[in-house]
């Protein structure tokens, strides 16, 4: 219903911040940072009750005096004065608002649900989508669009992944984890409440409107229309991979999911069987949430289960077996003519077989890249996982991976690499590996494992 207004809220011509402040106590401050330090290029009109400029640029007493257009309006002012700011944006043409402020129904107080349902009239009124209230916001990193109070989400890089979450908190969770495992992002935003923009909504806009969303992300504490996200998910017919976060899945966090967004979590089990009905991929934690998101970012598909490990030191190639295998994916069995080349780098004291044990090549960068090259060409192997520990007899190992790597069109099939190394050591290397030619870093062999077993599912559900 809002398809149109939501490409303004998005990528707004011009932003009003009700509420803007030259006090670093006050959020309206922190809102005027993040969109002068983000870098946003359109037009920025402070509205202050109290000051004739805000971050030197001149303010207003209301967004019915600003002289241009207003696409998006940002409301970080007291609740009792919402209403009549949210009356006036509707009766100045304003696309839609993000409403930062809090202490309404999700603080279970009376006055609070009545200010909410007031809101909710006025909006319906003017046809204004609102994002919140109980948010931090959005942020649109393809457009440099930091519609929130934290201004270091402007840090994130630019990528495909788009995160829906009903928590401001787990937004920058998520954010702050993105920037260090350099993951790319397109849109971040935070519901809270969900007045009268909810999951439905913004899934529809971002896997049918939003040409920079590659893939989504849900963390959903709970909805008063689960229908409607399944009912979205279906019409997009799988255009876009979609993981989901699940909180609340007992009754404690059931109970928390209330006081924090005004709304129950509802039977997990009903919510687990929906997700893998309609093809949507469950993650446990924060981490598989990231991992995850990085192979999608990075990687081709996986379109089969036959996994090769290559491992510097047979142990962590082990626990990579296992774990892959408790994915449900299956060791690759080499081609004759594959076993052949391998054979012809390693000694024959070594394990050839896979997984490869490419010990006695530690310390010979060169011979290591023969045996990916190798393994890269085997018909019968669908994805790579490479590990190397960090020695110092082996340092030049991620340079001569990079060099390869630089050299080489994309690769045919993913790798996600895992090269455990003393802080510093290698990181800058690692770095320019993480995202090149199709390949992913990870940290440990289980995380790699996983990873590589939710690519083949998600490349699963396409194909079917």
């Amino acid at each position: 219903m809002f398809d149109e207004k939501l490409k303004r809220v998005f990528s707004p011509r011009s932003i009003a911040v009700v509420g803007a402040s030259d006090s670093f106590d006050k959020l309206g401050y922190h809102v005027m940072r993040s969109l002068i330090e983000g870098e946003y290029r359109g037009a920025i009109y402070p509205v202050s009750f109290r000051s004739q400029t805000v971050w030197g640029l001149r303010s207003y007493r209301s967004v019915k005096d600003i002289d241009g257009e207003v696409d998006l309006a940002i409301i970080v002012t007291p609740q009792t004065f919402v209403p009549e700011i949210l009356a006036d944006c509707g009766r100045k043409g304003v696309s839609g608002v993000v409403l930062i402020t809090a202490g309404y129904r999700e603080s279970g107080k009376e006055e609070g649900q009545r200010l909410e349902e007031e809101i909710r009239r006025v909006s319906l009124h003017f046809n204004i989508p609102i994002i919140g209230p109980n948010t931090f916001g959005f942020v649109n990193l393809t457009d440099k669009v930091n519609a929130s109070f934290t201004c270091e989400f402007s840090l994130i890089k630019e990528g495909g992944l788009t995160l829906i979450s009903q928590s401001g908190g787990f937004c920058h969770l998520i954010g702050f984890l993105a920037l260090e495992e350099r993951l790319g992002m397109a849109k971040i935003m935070s519901l809270g409440n969900r007045v009268n923009v909810d999951f439905a909504c913004c899934l529809k806009y971002f896997l049918e409107e939003d040409e920079a969303t590659k893939s989504i992300a849900l963390h959903i504490e709970g909805t008063e229309d689960p229908r409607g996200i399944f009912e979205t998910v279906e019409r997009a017919k799988r255009k876009k991979p979609i993981i989901a976060y699940k909180a609340g899945k007992n009754e404690k966090g059931d109970l928390a999911s209330k006081f924090h967004t005004g709304s129950l979590a509802g039977d997990y089990r009903i919510w687990k069987g929906a997700f893998r009905q309609y093809g949507i991929l469950e993650v446990e934690d924060s981490e598989e949430l990231i991992d995850t998101a990085k192979v999608l970012e990075v990687c081709p598909p996986l379109k089969g289960k036959r996994i090769a490990v290559l491992s510097g030191q047979a142990g962590p190639g082990i626990i990579a077996c296992d774990a892959l295998e408790r994915k449900g994916l299956i060791l690759a069995r080499f081609t004759e003519r594959t076993q052949e080349e391998i054979d012809t780098v390693l000694p024959h004291l070594a394990m050839r077989t896979n997984p490869v044990d490419m010990g006695p090549a530690w310390y010979n960068p060169e011979k290591i890249i023969r045996i990916l090259k190798i393994v890269l060409l085997d018909e019968n192997t669908d994805g790579i996982i490479f590990i190397n520990t960090f020695a110092s007899a082996n340092l030049r190992l991620p340079a001569q991976l990079r060099r390869f790597l630089e050299e080489t069109e994309p690769l045919p099939k993913p790798v996600i690499v895992c090269m455990p190394s003393p802080t510093g050591v290698w990181s800058d290397e690692i770095k320019m590996i993480d995202g090149c030619k199709g390949v992913t870093v990870l940290k440990t062999p289980e995380r790699a494992s996983r990873a590589m077993a939710n690519l083949y599912m998600i490349s699963s559900f396409k194909l079917c």
